[in-house]
């Protein structure tokens, strides 16, 4: 068992840190990487720029192996895009004499069990190896042994449907050419499929906010394209976020642009309307969905895009023991941290090699997966999710149990439910007719509110009927 390497999935960045700080401990490691290349998933949004720094975008352990190497850190206060992360950081750490020969590309881990038994099975279970399931690039499968598994595989390319009620909406499928489940370049590549014509975005992430922001851009240079922003509830303070509150100055601007965008009327915006079907109609769109007044149809349209978050692919750990939280799907000491019907920190207690252990000994979940389906993950938490997990695996309980982790405020906590209150700045004065500090302060000001409740906006090409 000792003589195996701990096996990594996924060459992501969290993935490449677990690796790294393998190397540094002088552990045996193989990573595993189901694309072509490192941040094959990244590659896939490259145009978008993140929100946080290099100074919050680079693991220490990973930092080390390329100062080795002659690399040259980028400006740590400036901010890259997906490509940029790529190929500044990624691919020169994939292809640094440390790593390069062991990871192994265009291999997918299709299933992880152990050796011989199978779930049920207890006795001397720890002293079985992992046995990964691994198809190539062409399609032939065989079988590895490995001591311990790190899975750092994500959750890009499960996407959560446009289905409100977590499996897909009646026509889903059938428009599928249609429908978009990523980030789409907009103003790129994607630029035809979106100028002149009318776009839903599904979604209250940073990922919807992006998609809304570059097509109001689109908008003031290609006549006829317009964006509608469609979301299930109507607590719109995470996307929003703190503003100059945020530590993050980026993730602060970008929702307040947002903001600005929905209450000039440039984005439309549609609360509370849970997608239940979507049919064509003369040629286009419509969504059919739920809303508190009944069934109401947003249309026609022309292209939906869903960014209404991923989940874990739970089928890869099903002959481990793993342990979950019931509605998350994340690790399940994580859940109460993060869970997202209880606030909205950006923020999250430390956590390492404890909470992201399961009842099967030697199989950790790190990264975004770590989340299931909660949103607000930090690349930061993953850095030192996986320095404590492989300080675990070899034996340095003192420095695994060490976790550190201070990660930036959004300027926006709630810590109750949407339906107690609780939004944009806080709750609102008791004696205003507002929802929060914002949209009294806005209504104050002769406005009609801070936005995060609005009512929807309608026009002759788009109706709510």
């Amino acid at each position: 068992m000792m003589e195996l390497p701990v096996g990594v999935i996924g060459a992501g960045p969290v993935g490449l840190a677990a690796a790294a700080n393998l190397v540094a401990r002088g552990l045996a490691v193989k990573v595993y990487e189901a694309g072509a290349a490192a941040g094959t998933n990244i590659s896939d949004w490259g145009h978008v720029r993140l929100f946080s720094p290099w100074a919050y975008n680079v693991d220490p352990a990973a930092r080390s192996l390329l100062e080795k190497a002659g690399w040259r850190a980028p400006d740590e206060a400036v901010y890259p895009t997906g490509a940029d992360l790529v190929s500044r950081y990624l691919a020169p750490l994939a292809q640094s004499p440390a790593l390069a020969p062991v990871i192994e590309y265009g291999a997918r881990v299709k299933a992880i069990g152990r050796r011989g038994i199978d779930k049920v099975v207890s006795r001397d279970r720890e002293l079985h190896p992992f046995q990964l399931t691994i198809v190539d690039s062409d399609g032939r499968v065989r079988r590895e042994l490995v001591r311990a598994v790190i899975d750092a595989s994500g959750t890009w390319t499960s996407p959560n449907p446009l289905g409100a009620g977590g499996v897909a909406a009646d026509g889903e499928e059938t428009f599928r050419g249609r429908i978009a489940y990523s980030i789409p370049d907009v103003l790129g590549r994607d630029r035809d499929s979106y100028a002149g014509r009318t776009t839903v975005v599904v979604g209250a992430g940073h990922s919807a906010a992006n998609v809304l922001l570059d097509l109001a851009e689109l908008a003031t240079d290609q006549a006829g394209t317009r964006a509608i922003w469609l979301t299930r509830g109507s607590n719109l303070s995470r996307v929003y976020g703190g503003g100059a509150n945020d530590q993050l100055a980026a993730r602060g601007d970008l929702g307040q642009r947002l903001r600005q965008l929905v209450e000039t009327g440039r984005i439309e915006l549609v609360t509370r309307f849970a997608v239940t079907a979507v049919r064509e109609v003369s040629g286009q769109l419509a969504l059919d969905g739920e809303t508190p007044d009944g069934l109401r149809t947003v249309g026609p349209i022309d292209q939906v895009v869903v960014c209404t978050g991923q989940r874990p692919d739970l089928a890869l750990t099903r002959e481990l023991r793993v342990e979950l939280d019931p509605w998350l799907e994340s690790a399940k000491a994580l859940g109460p941290m993060i869970d997202p019907n209880l606030h909205s920190c950006g923020s999250v207690p430390p956590h390492g090699h404890r909470e992201l252990s399961h009842p099967e000994p030697g199989f950790y979940t790190v990264g975004i997966k770590s989340y299931g389906r909660a949103p607000t993950f930090l690349m930061l938490t993953g850095y030192e999710q996986a320095r404590s997990v492989v300080a675990a695996i070899a034996g340095d309980m003192a420095a695994a149990d060490n976790v550190q982790l201070v990660l930036p405020e959004t300027g926006v906590c709630t810590s109750a439910p949407e339906s107690a209150g609780g939004c944009c700045g806080g709750p609102a004065p008791s004696d205003a007719d507002a929802c929060c500090v914002d949209d009294a302060s806005a209504k104050a000001q002769g406005k009609s509110g801070c936005g995060c409740s609005s009512s929807a906006k309608t026009s002759e090409a788009v109706q709510v009927q």
